[in-house]
C-alpha cells in the first residue's frame, strides 16, 4: 500500500504576490502582475512586457547574509525565499548555521526550465571572452548549474534526503511535485520541499522573443497582455518567479499536529513523441489526454469527480486544442466541462515555474473552494466559445469544490497533471 501524501507547506514569489497570503487575495482579486520592462524596449523586443517578482531584495535582506546573497543568482533567491516560507509554514524552524545535524528523512526536487542563464549572460560569457577568467569567482559555477537551488535549499534546512533538480520545459514544475510525492509515496521519503523556479532575464526571454511566440501587441497595455483562450490571444507573457510545497506522508503531518492545505492523491507525467501532430513546440493530443487519464488513475478517482481544472493555457493559439483534450479527457461535452480557468492570465508564463506556481494557486483554490477568474478573455477564441459556460470570468466560490487537476505541458511534447483534494479531518 502506497503512504498517503498531503501538503503541509507552501511558499510563493510571483509577479503579483510575494507570500501565500498575498498570492491568495491577488487570486481572488483577479490583479495581474504583468508590467512594462524598460530594458526590453531598449534591447527592441517586439514583447516589451513580463511578470516580474516586485520587492524581493528586502525579503533577501532579512532572510540571508550578505556573503550568502552574494552567491546567489535571482532564482536561487526566489526559490530559497519560497522554500522558507514553505518550511515554515508547514512548522518547521530553520536550523541555525552552527547546527551539525542532517534530516535524512527530508528531501527536495527543485527544478528549473532554463537555469542560471542570467548570471551566464551577464559574467560568465563576457568575462571568460574578455580573457577575465581569474574574475569570475569562487561562486560562480554554483550561480549558473541547474541544480543549485535544490543545492541551497538543501544547505539552508540540513536536508539528507535526494535532493535533486529536473527539468521538462513548462512541465517542470508539476513535474517536480509529482516526483517528490511518489518518494513519499513509496516509503523513500517522509517529506519533500517540491516545485521549481525560473529566474527574471532578457537572456531567458530573447530566445522566445525570437521565435514570435510572444506578445507583440500588449506593450502599451501590460495587464491587458496576457490573454488565455481569448480571441484577440496573440502570444504568451514572459515571467519568473518560484512555487514550493511541503508535502509529507500523512501519518507524520497527522502525528506533529500539521496543518493540512491539502492531499495530493496522485498525478501522471509522459511524453506524446513527438508523433500524432505533437512536434518539439505542440503537444501530441492523444499523449495530452493520456497523462491526464493517467493522473485519474492513480488518484483512484473517475472523470466525473473532477470539479475544477487549473489549465495550461498559455495564450496561444493551443489554447482551443487545449479545451478540446480536457473535455475529451473526462469524457465530458463542451457544456459540461468543470469550471477552468488560467493562472497565467495573472501573472504570465514563469516557464519552467509555471506549473508549480499555478500548482500552489490550486491547492489554495481547492483548500479555500473558490476558482479564480482568468483575465482578458471577455471575448473568447471561437472554437473556446462552446465551452463558455466553464470558463470563470469571474471569481467563482464553490462549496462543493473536492477535486482539482493541475496540468502543465512543455517543449519537447512533454505532459504533466496532478490531482489535489481538499482536506477535510
Amino acid at each position: 500500500m502506497k503512504d498517503r501524501v498531503v501538503v503541509t507547506g507552501m511558499g510563493v514569489v510571483a509577479p503579483n504576490a510575494n507570500g501565500v497570503r498575498e498570492f491568495e487575495s491577488a487570486l481572488r482579486d483577479g490583479r495581474s502582475g504583468v508590467r512594462r520592462i524598460p530594458l526590453l524596449e531598449e534591447l527592441k523586443f517586439g514583447c516589451q512586457v513580463a511578470g516580474v517578482p516586485q520587492e524581493t531584495d528586502p525579503i533577501a535582506q532579512d532572510l540571508f547574509s550578505a556573503e550568502e546573497r552574494m552567491a546567489m543568482s535571482a532564482g536561487m533567491v526566489f526559490a530559497s525565499i519560497a522554500a522558507v516560507e514553505a518550511w515554515r509554514d508547514a512548522g518547521f524552524s530553520r536550523p541555525s548555521a552552527e547546527d551539525d545535524s542532517v534530516d535524512w528523512e527530508t528531501g527536495a526536487i527543485i527544478g528549473t526550465g532554463i537555469g542560471g542563464i542570467d548570471v551566464i549572460g551577464r559574467k560568465l560569457v563576457p568575462f571568460t571572452d574578455a580573457g577575465r577568467v581569474r574574475r569570475l569567482g569562487s561562486t560562480c559555477v554554483e550561480q549558473v548549474m541547474a541544480s543549485s537551488a535544490s543545492a541551497k535549499i538543501a544547505g539552508l534546512f540540513g536536508l539528507g534526503n535526494q535532493v535533486t533538480c529536473n527539468s521538462s520545459a513548462c512541465s517542470t514544475g508539476a513535474e517536480a511535485i509529482h516526483l517528490a510525492a511518489e518518494r513519499i509515496a513509496a516509503g523513500r521519503a517522509t517529506r519533500m520541499l517540491a516545485g521549481a523556479v525560473e529566474g527574471d532575464s532578457h537572456y531567458i526571454w530573447a530566445g522566445f522573443d525570437g521565435m514570435r511566440v510572444l506578445v507583440r501587441n500588449g506593450n502599451d497595455n501590460p495587464a491587458a497582455a496576457s490573454r488565455p483562450m481569448s480571441a484577440h490571444a496573440a502570444g504568451f507573457v514572459p515571467a519568473a518567479g518560484a512555487g514550493v510545497l511541503l508535502l509529507e506522508q500523512l501519518e507524520s503531518a497527522l502525528a506533529r499536529g500539521a496543518r493540512i492545505h491539502a492531499e495530493i492523491l496522485g498525478g501522471h507525467v509522459n511524453c506524446g513523441g513527438q508523433r500524432q501532430g505533437g512536434s518539439m513546440t505542440a503537444p501530441n493530443p492523444d499523449g495530452v489526454r493520456r497523462c491526464i487519464r493517467g493522473a485519474l488513475r492513480a488518484a483512484a478517482i473517475e472523470p466525473h469527480q473532477v470539479d475544477a481544472i487549473s489549465g495550461h493555457l498559455t495564450a496561444t493559439m493551443a489554447d482551443p486544442l487545449e479545451l478540446r483534450n480536457w473535455a475529451r479527457a473526462l469524457d465530458r461535452g463542451a457544456a459540461e466541462l468543470p469550471p477552468i480557468t488560467s493562472t497565467k492570465s495573472l501573472i504570465g508564463h514563469a516557464l519552467g515555474a509555471a506549473g508549480a506556481i499555478e500548482a500552489v494557486a490550486a491547492v489554495l483554490m481547492v483548500r479555500e473552494r473558490f476558482v479564480h477568474r482568468s483575465l482578458n478573455c471577455e471575448v473568447l477564441h471561437p472554437k473556446i466559445e462552446p465551452y463558455a459556460a466553464s470558463v470563470v470570468q469571474r471569481t467563482r466560490k464553490m462549496e462543493q469544490l473536492n477535486i482539482i487537476l493541475k496540468a502543465a505541458f512543455g517543449f519537447g511534447d512533454v505532459n504533466s497533471c496532478l490531482v489535489f483534494r481538499h482536506w477535510d479531518a
